[in-house]
């Protein structure tokens, strides 16, 4: 463990500092008894020769103790502050790197996810009860039929809120869920950024992503919209005659990835894992705070991911890197985890 390293690194300086203090103790102390004995043996003249020579071999013995503690404090004391320093940034670097890991975990997992949004509305525009319902809006019964499968794909997919076809001209004509969702029938998207560039896309390979909006018409849930045009014939260069909307039920599914990260239970007390968009808005959260309203700053100084410190937390980020044919939105994933030593 980093932080055992940093208590060893302690324990030695101070154990080191301690003996070597005791060394020079009684070097000083050696040194003082040959003084004595010198002064004792000049006292005595001729009689205290042979006792003046063995006073100088002390006196040279508690000097060469003194330059060997001084040389081992010189060489030690660097090595133990380099020890501490390296236990310090691996205190700081091991927690950092995993909540970096943790964080692109968390943001390729919602990737993975959104990915497979773009292959269902594209592949459900092409659903002939779609083409139907657009190539003549005026029929009732085709949109009937258009809603009845969509409502067949909801029961399959529970991950969608609701699932509109818009005619041309904006006007929704048919939905998954009239029974929980009754004024959207009949009314206009005309004017929503999702239709607009969904009937401006160049091929049925083509969709476009919004990101996370409450709809008031869809009991202003936080929804992921993913949209394409519904083309004539079905095929893939026939012209828009519409637009298939499908709106991910965004607070569950990401709630999951945010609550599900690999933590420990004490790690899990003291960290908030969290979803931001490109500009920092929080999209999902852990402790469930701050959801579409809150922003938090990332400071990554160009960096795809990575972490940082601060007084009294570490911050792991991650940008999305997209997967397969879903490029992201420049959402991150974060954490930020409170320092062990901090209340």
């Amino acid at each position: 463990m980093p932080q055992r390293v940093v208590q060893l690194a302690t324990e030695v300086s101070g154990l080191a500092t301690e003996k070597l203090q005791a060394i020079e103790d009684v070097a000083d102390r050696t040194q003082m008894l040959a003084i004595n004995a010198r002064i004792q043996a000049a006292h005595a003249g001729d009689r205290g020769a042979a006792f003046a020579v063995v006073a100088e071999e002390v006196g040279d013995v508690a000097r060469h103790v003194r330059e060997l503690s001084s040389g081992l404090t010189e060489e030690l004391t660097p090595r133990v502050e380099e020890i501490d320093a390296l236990g310090r940034h691996l205190v700081e670097q091991v927690p950092g790197q995993r909540a970096a890991d943790l964080a692109l975990n968390a943001v390729e997992l919602i990737d993975r996810n959104l990915y497979e949004r773009s292959c269902d509305v594209r592949w459900w525009a092409t659903d002939s009860a779609m083409v139907d319902a657009c190539a003549d809006p005026q029929d009732a019964v085709r949109a009937q039929h258009a809603s009845r499968r969509l409502g067949v794909i909801l029961a399959a997919y529970t991950v969608y809120v609701d699932l509109w076809v818009a005619d041309r001209d904006g006007t929704v004509i048919a939905h998954g869920r009239p029974d929980r969702h009754p004024g959207v029938a009949g009314s206009s998207v005309a004017d929503a950024s999702w239709f607009q560039r969904a009937m401006a896309t160049p091929d049925g390979d083509a969709y476009v992503v919004d990101d996370i909006t409450r709809l008031p018409a869809l009991a202003d849930a936080p929804v992921a919209t993913y949209a394409t045009a519904v083309r004539a014939g079905g095929e893939s260069r026939g012209e828009p005659i519409g637009a298939l909307g499908i709106f991910f039920d965004w607070g569950p599914q990401a709630q999951g990835i945010v609550e599900g990260l690999r933590l420990s239970d004490e790690e899990r007390e003291r960290t908030r894992a969290m979803l931001v968009d490109a500009d920092g808005l929080v999209l999902a959260a852990s402790d469930g705070q701050g959801i579409l309203e809150e922003r938090f700053r990332i400071a990554t100084d160009g960096r795809e991911s990575g972490f940082y410190g601060e007084r009294d937390r570490i911050v792991g980020f991650a940008h999305t890197p997209g997967y397969e044919t879903y490029a992201g939105l420049g959402w991150y994933g974060v954490l930020v985890q409170r320092r062990k030593d901090v209340a």
